[in-house]
């Protein structure tokens, strides 16, 4: 792999997907070379689904890859780590890493109630609200402190998804830029005016 290849950017959603007016979405719609997981359950999400369409999808970029995760796509990247191994991850940003230890964890997700902890083998970035209604910010800081992650804490936003008011969300994308600079890559989303 050449760092001279382009960039390919892996969305991995959360629970029951990304909507239209989620960032996750119009990051999508505008990253070169960008493409999202494809599990088949994301309603009921199942563990090894979810991990295997994060492997589809790193195994078929033909180049280095940055996973952009939300929610329970963050516990699926470092799920995805702790059982695969790629020299193309060249970052990850982890946005609302969710509890999944919590007691009123929902039945739906209780396939991914005991993650691995191992730190990520490759720079990653958790970005966490104050106020997120499915991780406590000491429990999302735990979690990020056990996967490895430089921790990004933004204030009241909820769960940073379509309901936080975020558009498209350019501090995100800062992060996003953050890593790519440290793995010494131009950062390829440029506002203009």
């Amino acid at each position: 792999m050449n760092t001279g290849d382009p960039i390919h950017y892996i969305i991995v959603p959360g629970f029951q997907n990304s909507g239209e007016t989620h960032w996750q979405t119009l990051w999508e719609s505008h990253l070169p070379n960008s493409r999202r997981t494809q599990p088949s359950s994301w309603n009921n999400p199942e563990h090894d689904d979810w991990v295997g369409a994060l492997e589809r999808e790193i195994s078929a970029a033909p180049g280095p890859v940055i996973l952009i995760a939300h929610s329970l796509g963050t516990i699926t990247v470092a799920e995805w780590a702790a059982e695969y191994r790629s020299d193309k991850i060249l970052g990850a940003l982890l946005v609302a890493i969710p509890d999944v230890q919590r007691p009123d964890l929902p039945a739906a997700i209780q396939g991914f109630s005991n993650p691995k902890f191992k730190p990520l083998p490759f720079p990653s970035i958790a970005v966490l609200s104050s106020n997120d209604p499915y991780s406590a910010l000491p429990r999302g800081r735990l979690f990020a402190q056990r996967f490895g992650a430089q921790v990004e804490e933004i204030g009241t936003y909820g769960h940073i998804n379509h309901e936080s008011g975020l558009g498209e969300w350019g501090d995100g994308l800062k992060w996003l830029d953050h890593l790519l600079l440290t793995s010494n890559q131009e950062p390829v989303w440029k506002k203009t005016g």
